[in-house]
């Protein structure tokens, strides 16, 4: 049964927004939005950007274009930002942190806060292990580089355990998935939808999440070019403004967000819309304050510490705060839609 239903999982997963996954991308930019004589270039990734912008109707009266590129993950997105090809785009907790190791030319300009439990360590239904401490030993799929890496390894540290006391199995996504239902390995450090994804499936079980581990923190990341030119920064600026009113709209819309993720992604709509209730949905948009900094850079210094990353940098020379305004701090409470409901 599970290998006549693997591939109808795969093949949405593939199409998911990957924050911070290492995969390979092509990319498209035939589609543009607004009129104006400033044409701003955006990064986004399937369901992303574009996608919640219309839902949300905060693509009408655009004083400037927008034309769209579309990419698989974060990381070959900094590397267009690096590159010139894009002015702003939106990633993971991680990807500015291996693209700055590199030396990359990206700022980041934007943050989000979220709920950190869909970062989670799943386990088969029927595994012994009950606790995060019973995972010395065992074999944890995970994708290297990833927001996931980092929380696998911080509930190791949670548990007085290192990386050294258990087997890494370096996979993305879909391959990891496909060992995870196999049996070949004991537990998979993944991030929403695939935990939603996984958790439907009726075969797996958390075992931990990163709440309390991680800093649940999202990226807006531009260019130096983009942020020198007047036209383009002003853009920015206003674009940044229609993100945070498209992510209130999505709180307060989420069966309405979940049928056009559902739509832009392949996903089931139970999937998506748990997704978005224990994730994506509970989203703050905040100030790329110290507090941001300071979280980011202990990501930085962890995986320099595991020479994953070649050098060893200072997040806070890729920052730019000029678009923080009156924003919440990066600490604020994510959104709660139990809360929400009561």
């Amino acid at each position: 049964m599970r290998r006549r239903t693997l591939p109808a999982l795969l093949l949405p997963l593939a199409l998911l927004l990957t924050a911070c996954g290492g995969v390979s991308s092509a990319s498209t930019a035939d589609r543009t939005d607004g009129k104006g004589d400033v044409t701003l270039d955006v990064g986004d990734q399937k369901g992303g950007y574009e996608a919640i912008l219309r839902a949300s109707g905060e693509l009408d009266d655009l004083g400037y274009r927008i034309t769209w590129s579309t990419f698989t993950s974060g990381p070959p997105l900094l590397e267009a930002v690096n590159a010139g090809a894009v002015d702003i785009g939106g990633v993971g907790n991680t990807p500015p942190v291996f693209a700055a190791g590199s030396d990359s030319k990206i700022v980041v300009v934007g943050a989000g806060h979220g709920s950190s439990a869909g970062e989670a360590i799943v386990v088969p239904k029927d595994s012994p292990l009950k606790t995060p401490s019973q995972l010395k030993g065992r074999s944890i799929a995970v994708a290297q580089g990833s927001s996931a890496h980092f929380q696998l390894v911080a509930s190791l540290k949670a548990a007085g355990l290192t990386v050294s006391d258990v087997r890494l199995k370096y996979l993305q996504p879909a391959d990891a998935l496909a060992a995870f239902s196999r049996g070949k390995v004991d537990a998979w450090s993944i991030w929403d939808p695939y935990t939603s994804q996984v958790l439907r499936g009726g075969n797996a079980r958390v075992l931990t999440t990163g709440e309390g581990l991680v800093n649940g923190l999202s990226f807006q990341v531009a260019s130096p070019a983009a942020l020198k030119d007047a036209g383009k920064s002003k853009a920015i600026g206003d674009l940044l403004d229609r993100l945070r009113r498209a992510q209130d709209w999505v709180f307060k819309h989420p069966e309405a967000w979940a049928k056009v993720w559902a739509k832009e992604t392949g996903l089931p709509y139970d999937v998506a819309l748990d997704a978005v209730k224990r994730s994506y949905g509970t989203r703050v948009p905040v100030a790329v304050d110290a507090a941001a900094i300071a979280s980011e850079q202990q990501i930085a210094d962890t995986f320099a510490d595991l020479k994953l990353i070649p050098r060893r940098f200072v997040f806070k020379d890729y920052v730019d705060t000029r678009f923080n305004r009156d924003l919440p701090a990066s600490t604020a409470a994510p959104r709660s839609y139990r809360k929400a409901s009561s």
